[in-house]
């Protein structure tokens, strides 16, 4: 079983022509250090001066966000903004329209050279839009996430980790008391755990990070396993937890509790989760005012949704941390 722990996601906010040269820079240095190929890590850095140069020419309140990415090899760029929005989206996909001096042609690049290019524009609103760029034979795989810390802070007080296996797919998310390299020294000693055996069932997870976190200040846990038509769900403290289906949401509901001080009786909920379905968890650094038209309507794509939440309704005064994976072999 192969473990990712997700890294800190670099947020550069696009206020001035020279962030489009920052974020550029950033996407280049990330894929650098996770062992991308140079031609590789050279397309990361074009689309990030591509999605940031449309930013800084054409809205406002816009940023970056840049990260290792979840679904494989690779690197995630998610751009947002608050408007004005693009009426009609396919004109500025056409490979060689853009009016901006970046690196490449606009958003036709980016299409081109990303491994996966998804993007949402309503006039009057803003743009999403969200690119990934992965090594060579990996698969599409669903998955979307951001982990960012206090605005301030070096150090996330939120951790993330995803295990896969043959048909199995294990997620971790973790929320330190408070925030600050005490909540963060809480958050990763509880994802060290769930590296040393990733397979064991959920409440002993829950049980061995208790013990561990015992000389900590505590966390608020969630585990969530998906293997075929089962999902199984445990948590104890404030992770929040949805499973998004066509026109249906159902929540996912974790005990009250802190893992290193207080441990409930763990109960393990299992259901199924459906064809098509979205897995959101997300620590309370992420309102919940999202959940009202989203499950409405058509089932959200993870990056979007990702892109959305971490732009629209992340608290910058506290750690924020988001998955959301759809089926495995769906595309992000």
């Amino acid at each position: 079983m192969t473990v990712t722990v997700a890294q800190a996601t670099m947020l550069t906010r696009i206020d001035h022509a020279s962030a489009v040269y920052t974020a550029a820079r950033a996407a280049r240095e990330v894929a650098v250090r996770i062992g991308l190929p140079e031609v590789l890590a050279e397309r990361a850095a074009v689309i990030a001066s591509e999605l940031a140069g449309n930013i800084d020419k054409h809205a406002s309140d816009g940023c970056v966000f840049i990260q290792r990415s979840l679904a494989g090899q690779g690197i995630d760029l998610y751009a947002t903004d608050s408007g004005p929005g693009m009426a009609n989206l396919d004109h500025w996909r056409i490979d060689g329209h853009t009016t901006t001096e970046t690196l490449g042609t606009g958003l036709g690049a980016v299409g081109r050279l990303a491994t996966e290019f998804r993007i949402r524009s309503t006039p009057g609103t803003g743009t999403l839009a969200a690119a990934r760029v992965l090594a060579p034979g990996a698969p599409p795989a669903g998955i979307a996430h951001f982990r960012l810390p206090r605005e301030g802070e070096e150090r996330c007080g939120d951790a993330l980790a995803l295990a896969t296996g043959p048909g199995v797919r294990t997620i971790a998310i973790v929320d330190g008391l408070g925030h600050g390299p005490e909540a963060s020294d809480a958050a990763e000693a509880a994802i060290d755990v769930f590296r040393q055996r990733p397979g064991r069932s959920l409440p002993e997870h829950l049980t061995a990070m208790h013990r561990t976190l015992r000389q900590t200040r505590g966390a608020a846990v969630a585990l969530a396993r998906i293997s075929g038509d089962l999902l199984e769900f445990c948590g104890v403290g404030n992770i929040s937890g949805l499973v998004l289906t066509p026109g249906r949401s159902r929540p996912l509901l974790s005990l009250p509790g802190v893992v290193g001080f207080s441990l409930p009786a763990m109960h393990v909920r299992s259901l199924d989760p459906g064809v098509h379905h979205v897995v959101v968890l997300h620590t309370d650094g992420i309102g919940t005012t999202w959940r009202g038209p989203a499950p409405l309507g058509p089932l959200p794509v993870p990056t979007l949704l990702a892109a959305d939440l971490a732009q629209h309704h992340r608290d910058p005064r506290d750690d924020a941390t988001l998955i959301a994976l759809g089926p495995s072999g769906d595309p992000a």
